[in-house]
């Protein structure tokens, strides 16, 4: 089964973390980027050219690392007869490990979730990881205009991110008039107020939303009829107008109105990830909540189902920065099994070495393997058939995720027993 868009992003997340970090010594470091259309022999062409280039580089350790790289490339090249259909991306370069002298050649292939369309070689002292991030940025936009006649809030949805731009006061009287004034005489004026307010709101609106280059919607809402007033008025660029996708109800103004939006209009912005997460959290809760048999939670737990084959959904949040560490005795057949943090693991592999074995008393035990826990339960769960959502913290269901089930819980498809 293949990995959900949410499993993509964030493994491309990490990956990408990783490569920002490392630094090499010089210009040594090679990105490559080869969009799907491109020829793996011309790209290997231009690499052996790249390879005679690097013989004039005076320092000999330079030269020898940019070289070794560059055939390590190559050899990378050939187990594709073509570009993979989103390209191929590809880093390589020694690393200092502990200072001058320390360095070892590590080397990175990708494929990216979404097309590359540039060709890209650069040799620099970083890898370069502009392309990688773009991928990352999350392109579509909706705008949303919460309004009541005595204020507005414009916000934007991207992707996972709300964020409130604007906050508006109308300034339009009550309905009741003030003493003195003929009831006509205060109507007018009242509608004045009104329609220079909503004016001044589609100018706000007009100048944040029309700077998004890919606004996909908007939505108005508001608690009461003032927001058909406004939408149906002529006071929003004839351009946003246009996307106007739907006008709603809510209880709520400001933040909290947005906030709403968001909730109620999940079969709208059903492609934004923002309202998907609560779904899907929001479901898993439920089923905890009554009680269904349909919920689990916890590592031990989820991975039993997931063994059995009764899982769904699996919900992992983002934060979930955990290694399993499997260890053993090389003398016995004694095995064991820690989860730690890896700011811990350099400590505890060198507490290993010197500790003796519970079963037979020797010094023998080693690390036999080490693993990110999220990527190891994304392959239990993709071996399972099941799905699998990474989810953020930016909802307060992803922190409830994370805080009140440990980041690690499942939709089942049956009853558990």
């Amino acid at each position: 089964m293949e990995s959900s868009e949410s499993v993509s992003r964030h493994r491309l997340r990490r990956t990408i973390e990783t490569l920002a970090s490392k630094e090499g010594r010089g210009t040594e470091l090679i990105s490559l980027y080869v969009p799907p259309e491109r020829q793996i022999h011309e790209v290997t062409a231009n690499l052996r050219e790249e390879h005679g280039t690097a013989s004039n580089i005076k320092s000999r350790t330079t030269r020898k690392n940019v070289q070794d790289a560059i055939e390590r490339v190559i050899q990378r090249l050939k187990l594709f007869k073509k570009p993979p259909p989103t390209g191929l991306v590809i880093f390589c370069g020694a690393i200092p490990q502990n200072g001058l002298g320390s360095e070892r050649m590590e080397t990175y292939v990708l494929v990216p979730p979404k097309p590359i369309n540039v060709y890209f070689y650069r040799c620099d002292n970083r890898f370069h990881i502009e392309p990688l991030m773009e991928i990352l940025h999350e392109k579509e936009v909706y705008g949303i205009i919460v309004i009541d006649i005595s204020d507005t809030t414009i916000a934007t949805l991207q992707g996972r991110r709300m964020n409130v731009v604007k906050e508006l006061t109308s300034g339009v009287p009550g309905k009741h008039r003030a003493g003195g004034q003929s009831a006509r005489r205060f109507e007018r004026l009242r509608e004045s107020a009104i329609n220079d307010y909503f004016k001044r709101v589609g100018g706000h609106a007009t100048k944040i939303l029309t700077q998004i280059p890919d606004l996909k919607g908007i939505i108005i809402g508001g608690p009461g009829p003032t927001k058909y007033d406004f939408a149906e008025g002529e006071y929003l660029n004839y351009m946003l107008k246009q996307k106007v996708i739907a006008t709603l109800d809510t209880s709520y103004t400001g933040s909290s109105g947005v906030k709403e939006i968001v909730e109620k209009s999940g079969e709208i912005l059903r492609g934004v990830r923002y309202a998907e997460e609560k779904k899907l959290v929001q479901r898993f809760l439920y089923e905890i909540g009554h009680d269904t048999n349909m919920g689990s939670y916890g590592e031990n737990e989820v991975r039993r189902q997931l063994r059995a084959g009764l899982v769904d959904t699996l919900l992992l949040t983002e934060k979930l920065n955990i290694i399993h560490l499997k260890i053993r005795c090389k003398n016995c057949d004694y095995r064991d099994d820690r989860l730690l943090e890896p700011r811990d693991l350099a400590k505890l592999e060198k507490e290993i070495s010197q500790t003796q074995c519970p079963k037979c008393i020797n010094q023998t035990l080693t690390v036999e393997e080490s693993k990110d826990l999220l990527d190891e339960l994304v392959d239990e769960a993709e071996r399972a058939g099941a799905q699998v959502e990474v989810i953020s913290t930016e909802t307060d269901e992803g922190v409830m995720l994370k805080e009140s089930f440990g980041g690690i819980a499942a939709i089942l498809r049956y009853r558990s027993a």
